[in-house]
């Protein structure tokens, strides 16, 4: 006769959370992919999995699974234990401010600061009416996301969203045919300026590598099982941010605005570029962790 499987014996949602919990505690799991514990990375699987809204678990936690279903979370809730991949690969779907993105192991995990901002406080991004803002740019785009959010948050915008990884722009490619952009949103494969000649842009968002060698070294394996390419900003983190700095102003639009996520970094560009008027952006889950910088505060190129 054989032993019951959790399967068998978990029947509620209430069941299955308390499962997930307990054996992602057990396993010592790392987050960070837009959860912080193991209740809300729990509540996400089980969710996504069920195809569920995934703001709020309480309205089903009395719900019962038919059996299906209970394989369907079981099956989700192992992989991520013994994978140890961030959840959204193991389910597919990743989520900012509400806003739905197919991801996989080709893409980082969305979890970009500035589409907050993109959702909350547009106005921020520009010195223009919002109406006023025609052309964007998304550098390092990645899987879409903050491109498709610059596409709603500016409707009378076109956005070219470029990077360097042909694989992540596949994904892109799906999420902007997913939210029916295609006639508002190109995809160009660059590195970051390179493929861009004589493009200007009203706004240029941008969500560089910025995470210095020794700590991509040191990732654990949630980490480590995303593209390296997304991560790896060089040895103090910064390269790819000053080259942003220095080729931004030759690709900005008179009154255009820059706007660069770059984590724990900011004392360290104060440091370096005294003489650039950054101001450092907050949000709910950040505090300087994003600045921005009007085109007549980046440094002129030369012979420009």
């Amino acid at each position: 006769m054989t032993s019951p499987t959790p399967v068998d014996d978990l029947v509620t949602v209430r069941d299955w959370l308390r499962y997930a919990v307990s054996r992602f505690n057990e396993a010592a799991l790392v987050y960070g992919h837009g959860t912080d514990t193991a209740l809300d990375e729990a509540a996400f699987i089980i969710l996504a999995t069920l195809h569920l809204d995934i703001d709020d678990v309480d309205p089903w936690l009395d719900a019962r699974l038919t059996s299906a279903e209970r394989r369907a979370v079981f099956h989700a809730i192992d992989q991520r234990v013994v994978t140890r991949k961030p959840a959204s690969y193991i389910t597919g779907v990743a989520y900012i401010a509400g806003n739905k993105f197919h991801v996989d192991e080709r893409v980082i995990v969305p979890r970009s600061f500035i589409g907050e901002l993109l959702t909350r406080d547009e106005q921020i991004l520009t010195a223009a009416e919002p109406w006023r803002i025609h052309r964007i740019l998304d550098l390092c785009t990645g899987s879409g996301c903050l491109a498709i959010l610059a596409a709603l948050t500016f409707p009378n915008a076109t956005v070219d969203a470029a990077d360097l990884s042909a694989d992540a722009l596949e994904v892109a490619k799906i999420n902007v045919a997913d939210y029916g952009l295609e006639d508002r949103i190109r995809l160009v494969k660059s590195d970051l300026f390179k493929s861009l000649e004589g493009e200007r842009y009203d706004i240029i968002i941008c969500n560089p590598p910025y995470v210095t060698s020794d700590a991509v070294a040191a990732f654990p394996p949630e980490y480590r099982a995303e593209p390296q390419l997304a991560h790896l900003g060089g040895d103090d983190g910064l390269d790819l941010i000053r080259r942003v700095l220095k080729d931004a102003r030759g690709h900005l639009a008179p009154g255009g605005n820059l706007i660069v996520e770059v984590g724990q970094a900011n004392e360290a560009l104060d440091a370096e570029f005294p003489d650039l008027p950054f101001l450092w952006l907050d949000t709910e889950g950040s505090e300087g962790e994003v600045f921005a910088l009007p085109v007549t505060g980046l440094p002129k190129q030369k012979g420009r």
